[in-house]
């Protein structure tokens, strides 16, 4: 659980409020930590701490094949490009609520509970919603959440999910992470195929093992994936098939994503480990939830404020794709 820090105001102990103050800060770290266990983003993005204003993420391209020197020969020199870079910016969030004199001389409890309940799931919900709006807003260039406007390009200055994805060296044509098809078994054995087939910047092949399917809470779609990934026979075919996909894959159904794209249903695949090692999909912490208490001197209401420094950004793509018949993607 992420660490939230606590602070009050002078004076508050010996006030009206010094009794309400550690119920309410339980609340607070015991709904955030409820919110956490249900929380997609570290399942999707790769969590980092940072003590700066950005942090700068880039790669390097492969080293060149071993070569047949003969005997005693000498050792051939090969070397690393940088690859592109991407620099990613935590921001600023910040909300409070107050609890009323008034609550506390008539002792309505359960009122301001509500109150500490409400500003924790709004942390916690904000979060959640801009991972889930960067991440489906990644077939462009970038997505508006609440009044701001988000990058959601990756290194090479394409969207995350692009049909032209650009080499650095000019040895790799350009490579499609977006596709174009309505949800089969077929779309998905192609789909895990094309994206097995990802290169780097000099043209090697990364060994990309896609192992995680992320869709939006959409019953229909639900059915079809859990049928195509938990049968033991193709769900497709009567013809008793095997199913090779059975047992390969972990779903993610995460609420906050859009329902469909393109009025359309989408699924996205991804490689997890390739995330994490690649510096994929990335999500700062900057600063933890800080949350500090004082009496405003002209209502005489307890304010809570809370503070916190985070964001998201996305450098290397070749470690997720997605797939529907609303996207504008290569066919499948």
């Amino acid at each position: 659980m992420a660490e939230i820090i606590f602070s009050k105001g002078s004076g508050l102990n010996d006030s009206l409020f010094g009794k309400s103050q550690e119920p309410i800060k339980k609340v607070i770290k015991d709904y955030t930590e409820q919110f956490e266990k249900k929380s997609m983003l570290d399942k999707i993005f790769t969590m980092e701490k940072t003590n700066r204003f950005a942090e700068k993420y880039t790669s390097e391209t492969s080293l060149g094949d071993f070569e047949n020197v003969g005997e005693n020969g000498a050792y051939p020199k090969t070397g690393f490009q940088e690859g592109y870079n991407k620099v990613i910016e935590p921001y600023t969030w910040k909300s409070s609520f107050e609890v009323t004199k008034e609550m506390l001389e008539d002792a309505v409890y359960g009122k301001i509970k509500k109150k500490a309940i409400s500003f924790t799931q709004s942390y916690n919900r904000t979060r959640e919603k801009l991972g889930a709006a960067m991440l489906a807003g990644g077939i462009g260039t970038n997505v508006t959440f609440g009044k701001s406007i988000y990058d959601t390009t990756t290194a090479d200055g394409k969207a995350l999910f692009s049909q032209e994805h650009t080499s650095i060296t000019g040895e790799m044509g350009d490579q499609s992470n977006i596709f174009t098809s309505a949800f089969s078994v077929d779309a998905m054995d192609k789909m895990e195929e094309a994206m097995q087939s990802f290169c780097d910047d000099n043209g090697n092949l990364l060994s990309i093992m896609p192992n995680t399917i992320i869709i939006p809470n959409s019953a229909a779609l639900k059915r079809k994936v859990i049928a195509a990934i938990d049968s033991q026979y193709d769900p497709e075919s009567d013809k008793n098939a095997v199913n090779f996909q059975v047992g390969l894959w972990r779903v993610l159904v995460w609420n906050y994503l859009p329902k469909t794209l393109g009025g359309k249903p989408y699924w996205i695949m991804a490689d997890e480990d390739f995330n994490t090692s690649y510096d994929g999909l990335i999500w700062l912490d900057r600063v933890n939830l800080t949350v500090k208490s004082h009496v405003d001197e002209n209502t005489d209401a307890n304010v809570w404020s809370g503070r916190a420094r985070f964001g998201a950004g996305f450098n290397n793509w070749r470690g997720i794709a997605i797939c529907g018949e609303g996207l504008t993607g290569t066919a499948l």
